[in-house]
C-alpha cells in the first residue's frame, strides 16, 4: 500500500500554497494533492458566472513567496485562476497533482502512527473505482464551501416559471443573456459582482433582495500601489504592499468593530456619493446589523452604483411570494417580469470536504472540537486545515497556516515524533462558532464545524499581526497545548518540544 509523508486536500488557492511550503520547506516529505475535480483552481475554476471577481486586494489575496504584478487591486476570475495555474506549473506542482481523487473516509490509528485513507477515484470514461492509501499528515485545503451545489430555497412555484431559472454555482457556459430582462434574487458578493455585469448587454436588471448589505466602493487601481512600486525596490514591494493593504483591512475591522455609528456614517456618505439625489438609501442600502457582522461587499470603481445611475439596474427590496409563468411576485404584491431569473441565494458549506474522519475507529464529529490556532481539531492527531480570514484576505491566513505546519512536520522528522495533537486541558474554556459571522451561509453550518474558545490559542483572533506573531514569530510548544509521541509511545504523551530535542 502506497504511503505518503504528507497528502493535501484540494488543488485551490490554500492546496497550491501548502504544496509550495511542503516541496520548499520540507523537501524530505513525500506528498501528493488530491483533488476531487480534473483542474487546477478550486473555487476560481468552478464559478464562471459573469463578471466574478476576488472580494479582497490582490496584494494580500496573492501568495506571499509569487507576489500579485497586476496594477488592479480587484483581480477578475480569469486573471486568479490563471495566477494559481501558472504557481504550480512553474514549481511543479501540478506534477504532484492527483485529479478525479476524492477523500471520502480518513482513519486514524495510533498503532500505525499514520491515516488510513480511503478515496474514490474517476476516470475520464467516469468509471469509480476505491483507492487507499496511508499518510503520516494529513493537511485538508478544500475550503469549506461545497462544490456540488449551492444553497436554493425552496420558492414557491418554482416549477411554473417559463423563463432560465439559473443558479451562479452552476451558470451555463451558453446562456444567452443580451437583451434580456434579468432578476438576480441576493444581495450577497455574488450577486453584487453578478450585476453590473449582466447589465452592460441585459435590456434591465433587477437585484432583489430580502435585507440590504454594506457596500463600499474602492478603486480598481489604487494610487498608493503605484507610488510604493515606485519608491520601494522591487524584491520589497510584494511584501510592503501586502503589509500595507493588510493592516489597512485589519484597522477598518476594528474600527467596525469599536466605532459601528461612525462606520455606518461613512458608508452612507460614500453611497450618497454615488447615487442620484433622493435615492432611498434608507430602504435599499441601509443594513439592519452592524458592519462585518456579516462580511462587507466592495465594489470596484463603483460599477453597481454606475449601472444604477444609468437606468439599467433597479434594486427593489422585498419578498418573494411566488414564481409565476413570467416571473416573479413580491410579498408587496408588485409583479416583476423576467425572461431570466438568477438564484444568487448563497453558498452551502462542507466541512473538510465532507471527509469521515475517524480516530481509532471512533468516528470524529467536528461539531464537538476546539480549534486550536484556527488549524486543528483539538484531541484529533496529525491533521491540519487551512481556513482563511471572514474579514480580510483568505490567503492571509492560509499562508500562515501552510508556513506553521511545515515548521511543525520539520519538528516532528528532526525529533523522531510520529504524532502531534492539540490537547485542550482547560476545562473552563467558553465556546462559541468558528467563524463568527451572522450570514446564512455561516449560520445554517455553524454545527457541523469545529468551535473556537474564549482564549489563545483557541480562539480565532481574525487579525493577521495577531497571528503572524503567535504563528510564525513563536515557538511550537510556547502555547503548552501541542503534545507529542515516538514510536511505540502507545497514546499521546504530553512530551514537550524543549524534551524532544
Amino acid at each position: 500500500m502506497e504511503h505518503l509523508d504528507v497528502l493535501i486536500v484540494g488543488a485551490g488557492l490554500s492546496g497550491i500554497g501548502a504544496a509550495h511550503h511542503i516541496q520548499t520547506d520540507c523537501p524530505w516529505a513525500t506528498y501528493a494533492v488530491f483533488e476531487a475535480r480534473d483542474a487546477i483552481g478550486g473555487t476560481w475554476d468552478l464559478f464562471r458566472y459573469p463578471g466574478i471577481r476576488s472580494d479582497s486586494d490582490m496584494f494580500t489575496f496573492s501568495y506571499p513567496f509569487r507576489p500579485w504584478q497586476g496594477d488592479r487591486s480587484i483581480g477578475d476570475g480569469a486573471a486568479i485562476l490563471q495566477y494559481i495555474r501558472d504557481t504550480a506549473t512553474e514549481s511543479g506542482i501540478d506534477r504532484h497533482i492527483r485529479f478525479g481523487h476524492r477523500i471520502v473516509a480518513a482513519d486514524w490509528s495510533t498503532a500505525d502512527g499514520w491515516w488510513r485513507i480511503t478515496a474514490q477515484r474517476t476516470d475520464g470514461t467516469g468509471r469509480v473505482e476505491d483507492v487507499e492509501l496511508t499518510c503520516s499528515f494529513l493537511f485538508s485545503c478544500s475550503g469549506y464551501y461545497r462544490y456540488d451545489r449551492g444553497h436554493l430555497p425552496d420558492f414557491p412555484g418554482m416549477d411554473d416559471f417559463a423563463g432560465t431559472l439559473v443558479h451562479p454555482q452552476e451558470w451555463p457556459e451558453d446562456l444567452d443573456h443580451d437583451g434580456a430582462r434579468i432578476v438576480v434574487i441576493g444581495s450577497g458578493a455574488t450577486a453584487i459582482t453578478l450585476v453590473p455585469s449582466l447589465a452592460r448587454s441585459a435590456q434591465h436588471v433587477t437585484m432583489l433582495q430580502r435585507s440590504p448589505t454594506y457596500i463600499a466602493s474602492l478603486p480598481g487601481i489604487n494610487p498608493l500601489t503605484r507610488l510604493i512600486r515606485k519608491v520601494v525596490p522591487a524584491r520589497w514591494a510584494g511584501t510592503v504592499l501586502r503589509w500595507t493593504n493588510a493592516l489597512a483591512t485589519q484597522a477598518s475591522f476594528r474600527l467596525s468593530r469599536r466605532r459601528p455609528a461612525l462606520v455606518k456614517r461613512v458608508l452612507r456618505k460614500g453611497i450618497e456619493r454615488e447615487l442620484p439625489p433622493g435615492y432611498d438609501i434608507d430602504t435599499h442600502f441601509s443594513p439592519r446589523y452592524d458592519p462585518w457582522d456579516q462580511r462587507l461587499c466592495v465594489v470596484p470603481d463603483g460599477d453597481l452604483f454606475r449601472a444604477i445611475r444609468a437606468g439599467t439596474v433597479e434594486v427593489v427590496t422585498d419578498h418573494v411570494e411566488t414564481f409565476t409563468p413570467t416571473g416573479l411576485r413580491l410579498r408587496s404584491g408588485r409583479e416583476l417580469d423576467a425572461d431570466i431569473i438568477v438564484t444568487a441565494t448563497g453558498l452551502e458549506l462542507l466541512f473538510l470536504g465532507g471527509i469521515e474522519l475517524s480516530v481509532d475507529g471512533v468516528a470524529v464529529d467536528p461539531g464537538e472540537h476546539l480549534a486550536y490556532k484556527g488549524m486543528m481539531l483539538d484531541g484529533v492527531p496529525n491533521l491540519a486545515m487551512a481556513v482563511g480570514y471572514t474579514n480580510a484576505s483568505w490567503t492571509l491566513k492560509s499562508d500562515l497556516t501552510c508556513d506553521y505546519v511545515a515548521r511543525l512536520l520539520n519538528h516532528m522528522h528532526r525529533t523522531g515524533a510520529v504524532q502531534c495533537v492539540a490537547e485542550n486541558r482547560d476545562p473552563s474554556i467558553e465556546r462559541s462558532p468558528l467563524l463568527g459571522l451572522t450570514s446564512g451561509y455561516v449560520t445554517r453550518a455553524q454545527d457541523q464545524f469545529p468551535q473556537q474558545g474564549s482564549r489563545f490559542p483557541w480562539q480565532m483572533h481574525q487579525s493577521y499581526l495577531a497571528d503572524y506573531r503567535v504563528m510564525k514569530r513563536s515557538g511550537l510548544a510556547d502555547d503548552g497545548v501541542l503534545a507529542f509521541s515516538r514510536p511505540g509511545a502507545g497514546s499521546v504523551s504530553t512530551i514537550t518540544e524543549e524534551q524532544m530535542a
